[in-house]
C-alpha cells in the first residue's frame, strides 16, 4: 500500500482488526521512510456497479461517494457511528446481491431512502430533500405531512 503522505509503496501493517460488524478489516500501517501512520480497510466487492444517472450517464458505484451524502445527513443525530457504518455496509451488499452490475440512480436513492426511514426520520429528510430537490418550504410540508399518522384534515372540531 502506497504512502499517502510520502508515496513510498513499503509501508507495513502494524495492526490488523474486524471492521463493520465483520465485514471489513481495518489496517494500521506505517510507513517506515516518513514515520506516517494511517488506516487502511479492506472489504469484499462481489462485483463492479455501475450507476446510470438520470440524464442517462454512466458513473463507477463509489462507496465513499454513498457515505458522505449519508453522514451528511446523519449529521448532529443520535445514531451511533457503528450503526451508520452497518447501514451502508448493508445497501452496498443489497445493491451488490441484485445481480445487476448497472443500477439506476433512483433505486440507490429509494434503497438509501429507506434505510434512512427505519432509522432516524430526521436524517431521512434531510437525504430526501437534497435527493427529490425541494425547491421551497411547501416540498418539505408535503413530504412531511405524508410522514403524520393520520391527518389534520380528517379531525373534526367540536
Amino acid at each position: 500500500m502506497r504512502c499517502p503522505f510520502c508515496g513510498n509503496i513499503d509501508t507495513q501493517v502494524k495492526d490488523s482488526r474486524p471492521a463493520e460488524d465483520h465485514v471489513a478489516i481495518r489496517r494500521r500501517r506505517f510507513c517506515p521512510a516518513c514515520g506516517g501512520r494511517f488506516t487502511t480497510y479492506e472489504r469484499v466487492q462481489l462485483r463492479d456497479l455501475v450507476v446510470i444517472k438520470t440524464n442517462g450517464r454512466r458513473e463507477e458505484f463509489d462507496r465513499d461517494k454513498l457515505e458522505r451524502s449519508i453522514r451528511i445527513s446523519m449529521q448532529k443525530r443520535p445514531v451511533e457511528p457503528e450503526r451508520i457504518d452497518q447501514m451502508i455496509s448493508g445497501i452496498v451488499r443489497r445493491l451488490e446481491s441484485m445481480g445487476e452490475t448497472d443500477i439506476p440512480s433512483k433505486v440507490i436513492g429509494e434503497i438509501v431512502m429507506e434505510s434512512l426511514n427505519r432509522i432516524d426520520t430526521v436524517a431521512y429528510v434531510r437525504f430526501a430533500s437534497v435527493y427529490k430537490n425541494f425547491q421551497d418550504e411547501e416540498d418539505f410540508e408535503a413530504f412531511v405531512s405524508e410522514l403524520r399518522p393520520g391527518n389534520d384534515d380528517d379531525v373534526e372540531d367540536d
